[in-house]
C-alpha cells in the first residue's frame, strides 16, 4: 500500500476499532493503585530508563507491596535477570497485556505504545524517551525522501495518535525538552507542561560503578585482560529499506581495522535493534564482540576507553564518563540535507569527526592523545547536554510520579 493518505486512512480506522475494544474491556476491570507497567522498545528489551527506574524500586521499601509487570517478548529473559524475580511478565498485544494496561495505575516507556491502548480515568502515563536528539526527530523531520517507510503526513499522524496519552515526558536537560516539545508536536498540542527536566534514570549508572563491577562486565564478555575496548555504535539509516525491514552497511572492513588495531583492541560492534540480526561476524571472532543483543548499553560504557559512533544519541550519555569519543560520519552531508537533519552544531561534538576509515583508524590510535584538546568542548557539552545527569534521576522520577 504505497499511498499515504490511504495508509493513514486504513490505520485510522484500525486504531479506532482497536480502541474501542479496548475501552470496552477495560472498562470491566479496576485500576490497581499500587500497579506499575514498564515497557522498553515495545518488549524487545529489559533495558533503558524503565530499567533503572523499575530497580530503583526495588531497592526503596515504599514500593515493597508494589505490583510490577513488564512487558517481554522474549519470557525467557525473566531467567536471565534476577532482578525480574519480583515482576509478572506479559507479551506485547498479548490478552495479557491488555489486561495489564487496562489495570496499571502508572505506565513507563521509552518508545511508542500500541495504538490501541487508551490512557483511563486516573492513570499516569509516563514517556521516558531513549536519548538526548542529535538528528532530528519524528514531526521536525523536514527531508522527503529520507524515510523509506512513511511519509511526513504519517509521521505527524502517528505522533498525535501517540503523544496525548502522556502525563509526564522526562529529559535530561533544557536542550532536549526544548526539542521535544517541537519534534512531538508538544506545544502545538498545549502540552509543554508535561516535559520535566529530570536527568536520564539510565546514567545514574555512570556515577556509581566501581572497578569491579567494570571486571564483571570484561569477564562476562570474555574480553582480553590485555586489551583496549573499542564500543562501535552507530544508528540505523531511514532510506536503507529492503521492504521487510531497515538495513545497514557499515561501512567498514573489519580485516583491515584487525590488522591496524588488533594488536591493542577489540571492538563491541552495538547496532541498533532494527538491523541487529543482518550481520556475520563468524570472520571477525576475537576481534568482534557482536553486542547488539544485550538488553541494556549502559555497562558497555564502564568498559570502553573510545566509543566510535555517527548520529546516535549514545555519545550524550557515553560523555557522562568523559573518555575519549570518536565520529564516524562517512555520509554526513546525505544524511544532514537528505535524510534527518541536525538539532546542533557538530562543532560542539566533544570529538573529532571523520569521514574515512583511515582516518578513523588514526584517530582511534592517537584517541588518549587528542583528548586533552577537547576538554574544553567536553566541559561545556555536559554542561549543555547532561545538565541534569548526576546519578540521581531516578530518585527525581519516582519522586515526580509518586511523590517525595
Amino acid at each position: 500500500m504505497h499511498h499515504p493518505k490511504l495508509r493513514i486512512r486504513v490505520r485510522d480506522v484500525h486504531v479506532a476499532t482497536k480502541q474501542h475494544k479496548y475501552k470496552k474491556a477495560a472498562s470491566a476491570q479496576e485500576i490497581d493503585e499500587k500497579m506499575v507497567i514498564f515497557e522498553t522498545f515495545m518488549g524487545r528489551q529489559y533495558g533503558d530508563n524503565p530499567r533503572a527506574i523499575y530497580e530503583y524500586m526495588l531497592e526503596d521499601p515504599r514500593f515493597d507491596d508494589f505490583r510490577f509487570v513488564w512487558v517481554l517478548n522474549d519470557p525467557e529473559k525473566k531467567t536471565q535477570f534476577p532482578k525480574l524475580e519480583r515482576a509478572e511478565i506479559v507479551a506485547l498485544r498479548s490478552r495479557g497485556y491488555y489486561d495489564a494496561y487496562a489495570n496499571a495505575k502508572y505506565v513507563i516507556t521509552n518508545s511508542n505504545l500500541d495504538y490501541g491502548i487508551m490512557k483511563r480515568p486516573g492513570q499516569v502515563f509516563l514517556q521516558t524517551w531513549h536519548g538526548t536528539p542529535l538528528k532530528k526527530l519524528r514531526c521536525d523531520i523536514e527531508a522527503t525522501d529520507g524515510n523509506a517507510i512513511n511519509s511526513l503526513e504519517e509521521i505527524r499522524s502517528k505522533n498525535n495518535l501517540d503523544v496525548v496519552r502522556y502525563d509526564y515526558f522526562i529529559s535530561p536537560s533544557e536542550f532536549a525538552s526544548e526539542k521535544f516539545a517541537s519534534a512531538f508536536r508538544l506545544t502545538a498540542l498545549g502540552m509543554e507542561n508535561i516535559l520535566k527536566v529530570t536527568g536520564y534514570p539510565r546514567n545514574d549508572l555512570l556515577y556509581h560503578f566501581d572497578e569491579q563491577f567494570a571486571a564483571e562486565q570484561r569477564l562476562a564478555l570474555g574480553i582480553p585482560e590485555d586489551k583496549k575496548v573499542i564500543l562501535y555504535a552507530p544508528t540505523f539509516r531511514d532510506n536503507q529499506h529492503n521492504g521487510a525491514g531497515y538495513v545497514y552497511d557499515l561501512a567498514l572492513d573489519f580485516d583491515e581495522l584487525r590488522r591496524e588495531l588488533g594488536d591493542e583492541y577489540v571492538i563491541l560492534l552495538r547496532v541498533h535493534y532494527f538491523v541487529a540480526r543482518q550481520f556475520d561476524f563468524d570472520q571477525a571472532e576475537g576481534f568482534v564482540y557482536n553486542v547488539s543483543d544485550l538488553d541494556d548499553i549502559t555497562p558497555l560504557y564502564t568498559i570502553a576507553d573510545v566509543l566510535v559512533t555517527d548520529y546516535s544519541s549514545v555519545f550524550f550519555d557515553y560523555a557522562n564518563l568523559g573518555r575519549p569519543m570518536v565520529f564516524y560520519m562517512y555520509d554526513k552531508k546525505a544524511y544532514a540535507d537528505d535524510i534527518r537533519g541536525f538539532y546542533i552544531d557538530l562543532e560542539e561534538l566533544p570529538g573529532p569527526i571523520v569521514e574515512t576509515e583511515e582516518e578513523l583508524i588514526a584517530q582511534i590510535r592517537h584517541a588518549e592523545q587528542v583528548a586533552p584538546l577537547y576538554e574544553e568542548k567536553y566541559k561545556k557539552f555536559n554542561q549543555k547536554y547532561n545538565s541534569h545527569d548526576d546519578g540521581n534521576a531516578s530518585r527525581r522520577v519516582c519522586e515526580l510520579l509518586f511523590g517525595e
